[in-house]
């Protein structure tokens, strides 16, 4: 299977990379500095740069993209929409890094777990960015995609346990009443999405079992 990671410099692309390569895939790395990944195959370029061309070919394309500077967050939105549009029409699936701060903390789907008063005020703006950009996704018949979120405490330097619960649409904690998990957790599990997935055009999420 041929997989390309775009944005593979950032801390979870390069986890990707590493669990795909794992994997026995053929995997690309797409990213606007000097490979810091373990990809082979790498190409130096901006996800705004991308053409059809370049993810022509591919399984599957992941989407690693990330901003956390506040007047950078739109991009959030802007690089998916043309990552989409780049694949439309086209069998490539399309997996998103998504984040937490959108899943449904009632059966209603009416209330996120941004819009819940403990929500931290710092991470609002980020939360509401990728909300939008989630939100714009839906609409997209075209594309062949799957947005997974973390749970709520997403740990960037914890320890892959090798263990995890996969969720839906509404934030799910384990055993222990924690919605947790790390990057090299949700890493091997993309991957096994990668593998096995048929959630196509949904959101997915995941807990630390």
């Amino acid at each position: 299977m041929k997989v390309a990671v775009v944005c593979s410099n950032g801390k979870v692309g390069k986890l990707v990379v590493a669990e795909a390569l794992a994997a026995g895939f053929e995997v690309t790395g797409f990213a606007r500095g000097e490979n810091k990944s373990e990809a082979k195959n790498f190409a130096q370029k901006d996800i705004f740069a991308l053409t059809k061309e370049d993810l022509a070919g591919f399984d599957v394309v992941v989407d690693a993209f990330g901003a956390w500077v506040e007047n950078e967050l739109p991009n959030h939105g802007k690089s998916l929409a043309h990552l989409c549009d780049l694949l439309s029409g086209t069998k490539t699936r399309l997996i998103i890094v998504g984040g937490a701060g959108s899943l449904y903390v009632n059966k209603e789907h009416t209330v996120r777990v941004m819009d819940t008063p403990d929500f931290p005020d710092m991470f609002k703006p980020l939360a509401n960015a990728m909300g939008k950009a989630l939100d714009d996704l839906r609409k997209r018949s075209d594309v062949q995609w799957t947005y997974i979120s973390p749970a709520g405490d997403f740990q960037a330097d914890a320890p892959k346990t090798g263990s995890w619960i996969w969720g839906g649409e509404e934030l799910t904690l384990n055993s222990k009443g924690e919605s947790i998990i790390s990057y090299a957790d949700y890493a091997a599990a993309l991957v096994e999405e990668i593998k096995n997935g048929k959630n196509i055009q949904k959101r997915i999420s995941l807990v630390r079992k």
